[in-house]
């Protein structure tokens, strides 16, 4: 039996079942994060805006921004809060405080054109980015858009788990597999 490439496979084996139990840890803590998302829904009191660092603990709860300067509006894929396709209108806002411009989406239409807006106090939930989601009311004349959901965010860590662990057991095999292909034959 190879003494050094047993030992090389054995170690990527370990690294990959590792790697796998690494996941299933983040399964859990991305649980966590999900029912705390899903609990930020219900919570009434609003958070101050984020605009330092990207603010993930105040997802999806209520805050506002004044937005003191436009500096340009886009439209870009969203749903409306009865849930029609077409486009949510963003605008990237100079904020008091922010070394960045902060995103804001006004609100839905049907039609991609963007929308005439000059700032403002604007009320809204945090979605990731994080960006604004106006939401009480939408401004510049749109309709509402969908309210940010949480279950949204992806959860792939116990697939990604299985993943590594089937790796482990792939390496294996194949490795065993060589090792009896090389035996001599009696």
């Amino acid at each position: 039996m190879p003494i050094f490439a047993t030992i090389v496979v054995l170690a990527a084996a370990a690294v990959m079942v590792a790697l796998g139990v690494w996941q299933l840890q983040r399964l859990e803590q991305k649980e966590a994060l999900l029912a705390r998302y899903a609990a930020a829904e219900g919570i009434a009191a609003p958070v101050a805006f984020p605009i330092r660092g990207d603010g993930e603990r105040d997802w999806f709860r209520r805050s506002s921004l004044d937005c003191l300067r436009v500096l340009g509006v886009q439209p870009t894929a969203g749903r409306s809060a009865s849930a029609r396709s077409g486009w949510a209108q963003r605008a990237s806002c100079e904020v008091k405080g922010a070394s960045a411009p902060v995103a804001i989406d006004l609100g839905w239409t049907r039609e991609p054109a963007a929308a005439e807006w000059s700032g403002g106090e604007v009320t809204g939930v945090i979605a990731p980015g994080p960006r604004l989601v106006a939401s009480e009311p939408p401004v510049a004349g749109l309709e509402p858009l969908a309210r940010p959901d949480p279950s949204g965010i992806p959860n792939n860590h116990l697939a990604y788990a299985g993943q590594w662990f089937f790796f482990a057991l792939t390496a294996l095999v194949i490795y065993w597999l060589a090792l009896r292909r090389r035996r001599p034959s009696a």
